[in-house]
């Protein structure tokens, strides 16, 4: 991999996060490739469209307006991008889960995530996003804090 190439790759999957951060559907939508698969651990979701995956990230949007993802640190080999992201945000909204709804909880998160995406030429094509979901629910009420 070029140094160029490399920059490419990282800069396609860094438009995820500034379009999710902002809002921008459009510009989110348009860095997928029809048929990406997304992962994510922790709750077991998958979506296999870019129309599917769309509405999932619009759904975390919902419960948490003013959500924002701050990449930590990016690596890159290949056609492979990692992004370690620091998700912050304020559950206003109910947020869709495997075993029902979580009720708006008022309460706001701080929680680290990691993403690995596949890029083939200008689209990512995968994001497995490894989420610690357990912070999460603990920031939220939804489970006893460690002690």
């Amino acid at each position: 991999m070029t140094t160029e190439q490399g920059k490419d790759v990282m800069s396609i999957a860094e438009t995820t996060i500034a379009a999710f951060n902002t809002n921008d559907w459009a510009q989110f939508r348009a860095a997928l490739a029809p048929d990406v698969v997304y992962q994510e651990t922790g709750t077991g979701r998958r979506a296999e469209s870019a129309d599917a995956y769309l509405q999932l990230v619009k759904a975390w949007k919902q419960a948490f307006p003013d959500a924002i993802g701050t990449i930590r640190n990016v690596v890159a080999n290949g056609n492979t991008v990692v992004h370690e992201v620091e998700w912050t945000g304020t559950q206003t909204g109910d947020l869709p889960a495997p075993a029902g709804v979580l009720p708006a909880s008022g309460k706001q998160i701080a929680v680290l995530a990691s993403l690995w995406y596949t890029v083939q030429g200008d689209t990512i094509r995968e994001v497995h996003h490894h989420l610690d979901i357990m912070t999460m629910m603990a920031q939220l009420g939804a489970i006893p804090a460690p002690s």
